[in-house]
């Protein structure tokens, strides 16, 4: 039985990761027509409409939480969902989805780092090697081979902004781990995306330059699917399904499976029309294998006990 919850929970996590990644390019497309916090706003609008809905046909009852636990739920909701898409995606507008997808595919080590700091423990063996077959891939996926262009690699301002909303992330990632024990993944996310809504609505006052409502009707069609496509599977579906992963596996073994993160948005990239090389190919074998291969190693160990009882 817990199994089975793994294999669902690793299978919702990839999903996840696939619609995180494929938000890369459509959200860099979506920026030729609307502002970055135009976009940010829409996304976390529909994202809260959408579960507004679910939840009331749901019937889901009323949750009794404690005043100290509504404010650390808002505050870590606030920081890690508004502070990540509000510098991610103006960061976007100032740097290119490959520098995106490579700094965000930090976020496993970052959130390994701050677990290893807050439970004043060492990553073990296994989630070493994890993190650093996984990170490998993850730099030839993205470089295409060339390492050495990190070297080269221009840090700007969106950059900057990225990297700060990685580590908004990561610590997203790391507390809502305690959060989900008591409080409901559903409730927790409506809240979650409350809270986005609320940071980039006050940017957008203090943003004379920001229209939400004007930019988005004077789009295109596809400008406006696009915005969709963000806001009801990059951000509803997507953090339903990190969560529920969150929930099984943790917040450390979720966060390996950010590395498909950048992998998904090459091959998304690929299906609007930029080549993808063999090189490129072989660094996403290795992302999986770095991911599948401390696994296998405890299913041998597990089946090697049972055998042996």
């Amino acid at each position: 039985m817990k199994s089975d919850s793994t294999i669902k929970a690793v299978i919702l996590l990839i999903i996840c990761t696939f619609f995180w990644g494929s938000c890369f390019p459509i959200g860099k497309n979506a920026l030729n027509q609307i502002h970055a916090l135009t976009l940010v706003f829409w996304r976390f609008v529909i994202a809260a409409l959408c579960l507004a809905v679910y939840l009331k046909a749901g019937r889901i009852s009323k949750l009794s939480l404690s005043s100290k636990q509504w404010v650390w739920v808002v505050l870590v909701s606030a920081v890690g969902i508004g502070g990540l898409n509000l510098c991610l995606f103006t960061g976007l507008a100032s740097t290119s989805a490959t520098n995106g997808a490579l700094i965000m595919a930090l976020s496993p080590l970052m959130t390994s780092f701050i677990a290893c700091v807050a439970l004043r423990t060492l990553p073990s063996g296994a989630q070493c090697f994890s993190l650093l077959v996984s990170l490998t891939g993850v730099l030839m996926v993205i470089t295409n081979g060339h390492f050495e262009a990190l070297f080269s690699m221009q840090i700007n301002h969106g950059d900057k902004l990225i990297f700060f909303g990685m580590l908004a992330w990561s610590l997203y990632t790391y507390f809502s781990q305690g959060i989900s024990r008591w409080m409901p993944v559903l409730p927790y996310t409506f809240v979650g995306m409350l809270s986005g809504a609320t940071v980039i609505s006050v940017m957008c006052l203090v943003s004379p330059e920001v229209h939400p409502f004007a930019e988005l009707w004077n789009s295109s069609m596809l400008g406006i699917s696009e915005v969709l496509y963000i806001g009801v599977f990059g951000t509803v579906a997507g953090y339903l399904l990190w969560l529920n992963g969150v929930r099984h596996l943790g917040s450390a073994n979720a966060a390996l499976f950010f590395n498909f993160v950048p992998i998904f948005s090459v091959l998304t990239s690929y299906m609007l029309g930029q080549a993808v090389t063999e090189l490129q190919l072989l660094g996403i074998a290795v992302v999986i294998a770095g991911l599948l291969l401390p696994r296998i190693s405890l299913f041998n160990r597990e089946t090697k006990i049972c055998s042996e009882a």
